[in-house]
């Protein structure tokens, strides 16, 4: 029995003989039904179509994605390290050409996720490196493969090793996390943050939603509440969930500044 794969949101089901009716994470109204209707895939047949791409970001960090994109088409981030490489959120192919250049590195030995959107093939990535999956414990029902490889951890933070922290921020789900890397930005602190904290086309600025692409807001406390997660760590930099979604710098203003001015336009 094959674990099928939903197109349209990356997310991988456990095994079953036939394609699930419908995908449990597009219903929801954070995400969509394709308008062409729900369709599934699988790993083989996504290894046939599509191949991972690697880019570095800078010294210690490598964007991982997919070429054609795929399903929302974010990318994962791989930040290494002597004492073991994380992975901060997933995506739904992992071919071998990756695998053996991974394993050539240290392999992964970790896997932190920031919300259900990109949990995608995790399970997969767990099994390949014989890692653990950090998910918020707040959003365990939104996990449609399980396995011994998952930790959920509950509270606001928690240490995963090499100084890197990840932080519950809340608001696009209740158990939305950021990544905290001290070493980044030229050791002057980077936030990995999915789209929890998201990068906007005009990359000086970041906004915050509930759902974004039907365009349902946060509300004034669900975004202080996620500046308010962030504002004991350092950083001046955010790598969004896209590539080239990037805060370069002064990234603690942008954060601020832009949580006022969504503020500001929902009290008018």
């Amino acid at each position: 029995m094959p674990h099928y794969i939903c197109t349209n949101c990356g997310t991988q089901f456990a095994k079953t003989d036939q394609p699930p009716q419908e995908c449990t994470i597009c219903k929801e109204e954070r995400e969509f039904v394709a308008w062409g209707g729900q369709n599934w895939t699988t790993a083989d047949k996504l290894a046939q179509s599509h191949r991972n791409v690697i880019r570095m970001e800078e010294n210690g960090l490598y964007g991982i994605g997919m070429e054609p994109s795929f399903a929302i088409g974010q990318r994962g981030l791989l930040i290494t390290h002597s004492e073991g490489n994380v992975l901060w959120d997933c995506i739904s192919l992992l071919d071998n050409s990756l695998v053996e250049m991974l394993k050539g590195i240290g392999g992964v030995s970790a896997i932190a996720i920031s919300h259900p959107h990109y949990y995608t093939c995790m399970i997969e990535w767990a099994e390949t490196f014989d890692c653990p999956v950090f998910l918020h414990h707040a959003d365990r029902k939104w996990v449609m493969r399980s396995g011994p490889a998952i930790e959920f951890w509950e509270g606001d933070t928690k240490s995963i090793g090499s100084g890197l922290t990840l932080i519950r921020c809340g608001g696009h789900f209740e158990g939305g996390t950021v990544l905290h890397w001290p070493e980044g930005a030229c050791g002057k602190g980077a936030l990995l943050s999915g789209d929890i904290i998201h990068v906007v086309q005009d990359r000086r600025w970041v906004s915050f939603m509930y759902s974004y692409p039907n365009l349902i807001p946060l509300s004034p406390a669900k975004v202080r509440q996620i500046v308010d997660s962030v504002a004991p760590f350092e950083y001046d930099r955010i790598y969004g969930a896209w590539w080239g979604k990037t805060v370069a710098n002064n990234a603690r203003a942008a954060v601020d500044r832009s949580a006022e001015r969504y503020i500001q336009h929902l009290q008018e």
